[in-house]
């Protein structure tokens, strides 16, 4: 049996709901086997982030080396980076091994409001790192600060996908969970067309960790073979059923439920 495997580089987080965390839980339910490269540990529950300790970039890289040197790994994913000093090491890491199936994840603000990336690293982040990306998964917040523009309407939402796939990265998915509406509607950019994918929004304020699970499933998809748009669809499904199958765990933004699309039947 061949085992396909996924690497996640992103911060920990002590309450469990995203970061290394969400990511290795949706590997695991979705079947492929999930190693970490820590950038960051957090002291972090469901009523917010109380403390972020980075680690070094060198640390960073000698554990890229470490997986990338024995194990392999058929799809990564990055999530919360920090700095510009580790997104810098992270991407060398990406060159030197000529890695293709690349998920950037550009966490920049946690639920609670609290800055996960250091505002000199958002440079780095559009220099550096989304020229080695397949994908990219950028909420509407996110999305703002990359492209450098509102965005107000789906008319918007396209045009920052295309200043964004001007960096240098091939696929562009604008995560709809900032919509305001009874639905949510992701935009895929393959760099020729657009793509929509349509969810409806659960009126609940358990959504941590929603962009890491997200981009872990895309992650998890790709690394069993998957195409882009048929990952995009495999993350919608799972993330749908993680937030209406809530957990109700904590008195702040609580965390999903990882293991509501196994239950459902999902593979």
């Amino acid at each position: 049996m061949s085992i396909r495997k996924a690497l996640t580089i992103a911060g920990s987080d002590s309450g469990g709901g995203a970061g290394i965390q969400a990511d290795l839980k949706t590997f695991q339910e979705l079947g492929v086997f999930g190693m970490s490269a820590l950038t960051a540990v957090t002291a972090q529950n469901t009523l917010g982030v109380h403390g972020v300790y980075p680690m070094t970039a060198e640390a960073v890289e000698k554990q890229i080396d470490a997986v990338m040197s024995d194990i392999g790994v058929d799809a990564l994913k990055t999530g919360m980076l920090f700095s510009a000093e580790i997104i810098e090491a992270a991407a060398r890491k990406l060159r030197e091994y000529k890695y293709q199936n690349v998920i950037v994840d550009p966490v920049m603000i946690a639920k609670g409001g609290a800055s996960l990336l250091q505002e000199e690293a958002t440079e780095a982040l559009k220099k550096v790192l989304l020229p080695c990306a397949l994908v990219v998964t950028p909420n509407i917040p996110e999305a703002e600060v990359i492209a450098g523009m509102k965005i107000t309407s789906e008319a918007d939402k396209k045009e920052a996908a295309k200043i964004i796939a001007s960096l240098g990265v091939k696929n562009v998915l604008i995560k709809g969970g900032h919509d305001e509406g009874a639905k949510t509607i992701d935009l895929l950019y393959d760099g020729e067309s657009f793509h929509t994918f349509i969810g409806k929004r659960i009126n609940t304020k358990d959504t941590h960790g929603t962009g890491c699970t997200f981009s872990a499933a895309m992650t998890a998809a790709i690394a069993k073979g998957a195409s882009v748009r048929a990952a995009a669809e495999t993350a919608k499904q799972f993330i749908q059923a993680a937030i209406e199958d809530g957990l109700h765990i904590g008195e702040g933004h609580g965390p999903t439920n990882h293991w509501a699309y196994r239950q459902r039947g999902g593979n």
